[in-house]
């Protein structure tokens, strides 16, 4: 818990002093009753009947008092809450090295399986779309609260084409965060996960394409997926070709950098889909202030009638 406005609880200071006061006052009153008695009539003219009770009441304006004090400061909690219109948009790479089987059971399959995963876990206040590429990339669906939407479009990738567009594919997932409308006159939070297992050799520049996402305040969030023994087979002029395609997160790791967000790499599924889980979280809620005052506040002032309603019950007076 916090405080708002902290220097409030500087009042608190004078609940010592209160307590002092009352203790002085409460000898001064003994002092001043056997002053004027002799010790066999002491019983009749002070007794002890309220005992120990009688600090009571005060004891309970006190901390009536110090509730009060604090709820003026503004007490506030941290909690987790969805971040509300904010766009969140899926990149996949479906390039043929996507069908290494080094990730089980195919690094596009993989990929699929961790992006349902992160569909189930953000909240329905995110709109997500989602982007395929290779050589060219592909807005395959719009952001939308429809989640079911997009996980229908991304169950539909298929592996395919020459060449990775990383670049290509950071402008058309931003082109399509732009669309989202305006909340309150400005723009909403967006987001952009790529997942790819190589370096881009087609069209602009990814660190280039990151640092406008920058600008733009969007983040990249990138996962490299894939192993070094990764490799795929190709039939040509009647053989079977084999060729290594091993996972290469280097540039993937500095495009998350030039956008303020941040890489990620997966050499299994398992690993994939809990990255993807954590990023819902991420992306998906936020902390806030919740304020604590009206409750602090409300136990101050039930303390405070408890208090006097126990002075008038047992001494027929307010304390």
């Amino acid at each position: 818990m916090s405080f708002a406005s902290p220097l409030v609880l500087v009042g608190l200071l004078v609940l010592p002093a209160l307590a002092a006061w009352y203790a002085i006052e409460q000898r001064r009153r003994e002092r001043a009753a056997m002053a004027f008695v002799t010790t066999p009539l002491t019983a009749s003219v002070a007794p002890r009947r309220p005992g120990s009770r009688r600090h009571l009441p005060y004891l309970l304006l006190a901390l009536a008092l110090a509730l009060l004090i604090a709820a003026a400061a503004r007490p506030q909690r941290s909690v987790i809450v969805p971040v509300k219109g904010a766009t969140v948009m899926l990149a996949n790479d479906v390039s043929d090295s996507m069908t290494s089987t080094d990730v089980k059971p195919s690094r596009l399959g993989a990929a699929q399986t961790a992006a349902i995963t992160f569909l189930r876990g953000i909240p329905s206040s995110i709109k997500v779309g989602s982007v395929e590429f290779a050589r060219h990339p592909m807005l395959l669906q719009s952001p939308t609260s429809d989640h079911a939407l997009t996980a229908a479009a991304i169950a539909e990738l298929k592996p395919g084409g020459g060449g990775t567009a990383i670049g290509e594919a950071i402008e058309t997932a931003l082109g399509a965060i732009r669309t989202a409308p305006k909340i309150d006159g400005k723009r909403p939070p967006g987001a952009i996960v790529l997942l790819s297992d190589g370096t881009s050799n087609v069209g602009i520049g990814p660190i280039q394409a990151a640092q406008q996402a920058k600008q733009q305040g969007v983040r990249i969030y990138t996962i490299a997926i894939g192993t070094a023994a990764g490799k795929i087979t190709s039939r040509e002029h009647g053989r079977t070709v084999t060729t290594p395609v091993p996972v290469s997160p280097q540039e993937l790791e500095q495009t998350a950098a030039a956008s303020g967000g941040r890489a990620y790499t997966a050499a299994d599924a398992t690993r994939a889909s809990a990255i993807y889980a954590h990023l819902a979280t991420t992306l998906g809620r936020k902390h806030a202030k919740q304020p604590l005052s009206a409750s602090v506040a409300g136990g101050g002032l039930v303390l405070l009638l408890a208090g006097g309603a126990l002075s008038l019950w047992w001494f027929a007076r307010l304390t």
